[in-house]
């Protein structure tokens, strides 16, 4: 039976959600040898993606030809660095190949907003997460610092893009740029799923 694409990403996050509640059998940290190999053909921008994150957090609980995955990192609720880049020309041009997730809740309405932000940023209503995908981990803490800005009105979406440039900017050239280096409010953990409701 052919295995698609998409549902080999979710056994390997669902095998990742398991390894970190502790109910994986058999399911042990990738050592630097075999994230170095597995990346070795890869593009430039995955590759730094995925030895940053080695390097910083330990290595990985699972990898395919075409992602490798981190569960539970610092704030994060899990990380996927992926050989396919995405061409993103916001704030400037770039790839995107690392996305990461934490749990969060935003209003229905807040969607289109966000949307308008930054395409990189994606909110599932339904798991209550919120994810940003760009190349490097400062970008992401960036994104999702000024989603939840807009989200809580504290900046509309053309100020939050205005200062989403300015930080990167700042973050390039080794200056000050405090939206990049954490979170700077408390994402939450766990209950922030909307199940919504039936309808038949």
């Amino acid at each position: 039976m052919k295995i698609t694409k998409q549902l080999a990403i979710l056994v390997i996050v669902a095998s990742v959600a398991a390894t970190s509640q502790g109910s994986a059998q058999g399911m042990g940290k990738m050592s630097r040898a075999q994230v170095q190999k597995a990346v070795a053909g890869w593009p430039r921008a995955a590759r730094d993606a995925a030895m940053y994150m080695m390097n910083k957090y330990g290595g990985p609980s699972a990898m395919s030809a075409d992602m490798i995955v981190w569960g539970k990192t610092g704030a994060w609720k899990r990380t996927i660095v992926y050989r396919v880049e995405h061409q993103h020309n916001f704030p400037g041009p770039h790839t995107d190949v690392m996305q990461q997730w934490i749990d969060y809740k935003a209003p229905p309405e807040m969607f289109d907003e966000l949307a308008q932000y930054d395409g990189s940023v994606v909110l599932e209503r339904t798991s209550g997460e919120i994810s940003a995908r760009c190349d490097k981990e400062g970008a992401n803490f960036l994104a999702l610092n000024l989603a939840n800005e807009i989200v809580t009105g504290k900046r509309s979406v053309s100020d939050a893009r205005k200062m989403y440039g300015a930080q990167i900017m700042a973050m390039k050239a080794h200056k000050p740029a405090p939206y990049t280096e954490k979170f700077l409010f408390a994402p939450a953990m766990g209950g922030t799923g909307d199940v919504d409701h039936p309808e038949m």
